[in-house]
C-alpha cells in the first residue's frame, strides 16, 4: 500500500538566520575596537571636564572720598595702562593743598625769626662775656690793691679808712664779677635755648612739607587712572556719584592674561608633571584648535580654600576624592584667544606619554 504524501513533505529545508550572528560579530569587533582605542588614549591622556578659563583681574578702587565729576570710558572697552578713566572733584583738595603751603610758608617764617633770636642771643651773649672778663680784670686789680693796703695797715702807714675802702671795693668787685657771670651763663642758655627751638621749628617746617606732600598726593588720587591695560568691565561708577574711599568702581580683565584652571581629581595627578602639553576643548567653539601647558598646581585641594573647610574629625567621616586645581597656560592663534572669555568652561587633556 503506498504512503500517503503530505503537503510538507513538498517544502524546502528552512535556511538558518546568520543576520543576527553578523551583527552581533560587527557588535563584537566595534567594541572591541572602541576598548583598544580608549585604553591607548586613557594610557597616555588624563582628561578633565572640570576645568574653566581666568584671567588676571584687576578691580579699580577709589583711594579718596568725593563725587565723580568726569568718566571717559565706556564698559567693556579696552583701556591702556596709565590712562585716566575717572576723574573725582578735586576743589576740596585744591583748597586743602593751598592750606598746607600756606602752613609751610608761616613754618618758613618761624624759622627766619627763630635764626635772627639766635644772632641777637649770640650778640648778647658775646657782650656779657666781655663783661665778665672787665669785671674779672676789675676785680684782679681791687685784690691786689687790697693786699697791698692789708700790708700797709698793720704798719701805720695807711689810715683805717683807706683800708676799709680798699675792703668796701673788693667786696664790690667780687659782686660785680658774679653777676657778670650769671648774665652770661644766662646768655648761654638763651642761645642754646633758642637753637633747640629753632630745631622744633624746622621739625615744624618738615612736617609742613610732608603736608604738602600728603596732600598732593591726595590731590593725585582724584584722577583714577588704569592699573593695567585690558577691557574694562562691571562698571559701578555714575556721574554725580558720591564715592568712599576703598569702593570699588569697575574691573579690568588683564590683555594676554588668561589661563585656564584644571581641577583634577587627586588620583589622577600621580603621572602630571609641569610643561605637559595639553590639549584644550573649549565648550562655546569646539572646532577651536587651541592647546596649552601644565604651568603649576595649587598648594591646597579646592576644598581647602572653601568658606568652610571640611573637618573631618568630626566622627561623621565620609571619604570624598578631593580635587587639585592646576593652572594650565594657554597657546593658539591670537584670533583665536582674543574670543575666549575667562570662566569660560571647557573640557582638559594632558598628554602625560608621548
Amino acid at each position: 500500500m503506498a504512503k500517503e504524501q503530505t503537503p510538507h513533505d513538498d517544502a524546502p529545508a528552512k535556511k538558518p538566520n546568520r543576520v543576527l550572528p553578523i551583527i552581533l560579530g560587527i557588535i563584537l569587533i566595534g567594541g572591541i575596537i572602541f576598548g583598544v582605542k580608549e585604553y591607548l588614549y586613557y594610557s597616555k591622556h588624563v582628561d578633565t571636564d572640570d576645568a574653566q578659563i581666568d584671567a588676571d583681574i584687576s578691580p579699580v578702587v577709589s583711594r579718596v572720598g568725593g563725587y565723580v565729576d568726569s568718566i571717559f570710558f565706556e564698559e567693556n572697552t579696552h583701556v591702556n595702562k596709565g590712562q585716566i578713566l575717572v576723574k573725582i572733584d578735586d576743589r576740596d583738595y585744591k583748597v586743602k593743598l593751598e592750606q598746607a603751603k600756606a602752613a609751610q610758608s608761616g613754618a618758613s617764617a618761624n624759622v627766619n625769626v627763630g635764626e635772627s633770636q639766635i644772632y641777637t642771643t649770640s650778640a648778647n651773649s658775646a657782650a656779657a662775656r666781655a663783661q665778665m672778663e672787665s669785671a674779672k680784670a676789675r676785680l684782679d686789680k681791687v685784690e691786689k690793691d687790697y693786699q697791698r693796703y692789708a700790708n700797709l695797715i698793720k704798719d701805720g702807714s695807711i689810715t683805717q679808712q683807706q683800708f676799709d675802702q680798699a675792703k668796701s671795693d673788693l667786696e664790690v668787685a667780687q659782686a660785680t664779677y658774679r653777676a657778670s657771670q650769671d648774665q652770661y651763663r644766662a646768655a648761654q642758655q638763651q642761645v642754646n635755648t633758642t637753637r633747640s627751638e629753632l630745631k622744633v621749628t624746622n621739625t615744624g617746617v618738615s612736617q609742613r612739607e610732608a603736608d604738602i606732600d600728603y596732600a598732593n598726593l591726595q590731590l593725585s588720587y582724584t584722577k583714577i587712572v588704569a592699573p593695567a591695560s585690558g577691557t574694562a568691565s562691571k562698571k559701578n561708577v555714575q556721574l554725580g556719584q558720591l564715592v568712599q574711599a576703598g569702593q570699588t568702581l569697575f574691573n579690568i580683565v588683564n590683555d594676554n592674561s588668561l589661563f585656564i584652571t584644571a581641577n583634577f581629581k587627586e588620583t589622577q595627578l600621580e603621572e602630571i608633571r609641569n610643561g605637559q602639553k595639553v590639549h584644550v576643548e573649549v565648550d562655546a567653539y569646539p572646532d577651536m584648535d587651541i592647546t596649552g601647558t601644565v604651568y603649576n598646581f595649587s598648594p591646597a585641594t579646592g576644598a581647602k580654600f572653601s568658606l568652610l573647610p571640611p573637618d573631618n574629625a568630626t566622627g561623621n567621616y565620609v571619604k570624598v576624592v578631593q580635587r587639585v586645581p592646576v593652572k594650565i597656560k594657554l597657546s593658539g592663534k591670537p584670533e583665536d584667544l582674543a574670543k575666549l572669555r575667562a570662566g569660560m568652561s571647557v573640557n582638559v587633556s594632558v598628554l602625560v606619554k608621548e
